[in-house]
């Protein structure tokens, strides 16, 4: 018999959204100089895991600010900086990446270009969001080889390639500190905890009204990654600064 348990967040089970391990994420906060970052600005927060992080390991004085449009991630962020207890110094506000106006000297833009127009553009606006000796933390995703055609279906044709990624930070103005990009335990962890909680549920809920367009979705997911764009479409981490 159907229940009325409702389909759970995709985002329930997931750390990051985005393809990094702890370590990855360490090294990030280190090559961004997070000791000594003061004010930062995460563009496209989602929930702000990296950022509270951030800020946590920063100065006694530093703040942080995350801007998103899904409230329902914001408040997921918002209850972790009250968790951490840095309530007083994170904040999560509702609204567009591209309206932002004031800047920090630390800024994180993962996995959010789109919301900036693109990842030309978006290397072009990031510049003035960064303080004058600040640094950037940028993530995107790139091609890691030419990809087929169902990869381009799927993600498009504004995707460039890593090569092109690091050749427009530079027409753009900035130097590369650190470059890196996910492995391939990354993505399948990111790809695989994205889905985990749907599967636990349709596990446990087999019956259930919704389970089999859940099945059917799950099921085109995997086989879209496994077939498509696993090892073709790649994710950099680049620190700028200028």
């Amino acid at each position: 018999m159907s229940t009325p348990d409702p389909v759970p967040d995709p985002y329930a089970n997931m750390r990051w959204n985005t393809p990094l391990s702890e370590e990855h994420a360490t090294l990030l906060l280190d090559r961004l100089d997070a000791s000594h970052g003061r004010t930062w600005l995460d563009l496209g927060c989602g929930w702000g895991e990296l950022l509270v992080r951030a800020v946590s390991a920063g100065p006694a004085d530093a703040t942080g600010r995350g801007v998103d449009l899904d409230e329902r991630l914001l408040e997921r962020g918002r209850s972790q900086a009250v968790e951490g207890g840095l309530a007083d110094r994170v904040t999560f506000d509702a609204g567009s990446a591209a309206e932002v106006e004031t800047g920090a000297d630390r800024v994180l833009c993962i996995g959010s270009s789109h919301t900036l127009g693109g990842t030309r553009q978006m290397l072009y606006t990031l510049r003035d969001r960064v303080s004058p000796g600040g640094r950037v933390l940028v993530g995107d995703a790139c091609w890691e080889r030419p990809p087929n055609a169902e990869a381009l279906e799927i993600f498009g044709d504004e995707v460039l390639s890593l090569v092109e990624v690091v050749e427009h930070a530079r027409l753009a103005g900035w130097r590369v500190l650190h470059l890196s990009t996910a492995d391939q335990r990354e993505w399948d962890d990111f790809e695989s905890t994205w889905r985990a909680a749907r599967q636990e549920w349709l596990l446990a809920k087999p019956h259930h009204d919704d389970a089999a367009g859940v099945r059917d979705q799950l099921d085109t997911q995997l086989r879209d990654y496994v077939g498509s764009y696993r090892g073709v479409l790649g994710f950099a981490y680049l620190v700028l600064a200028r």
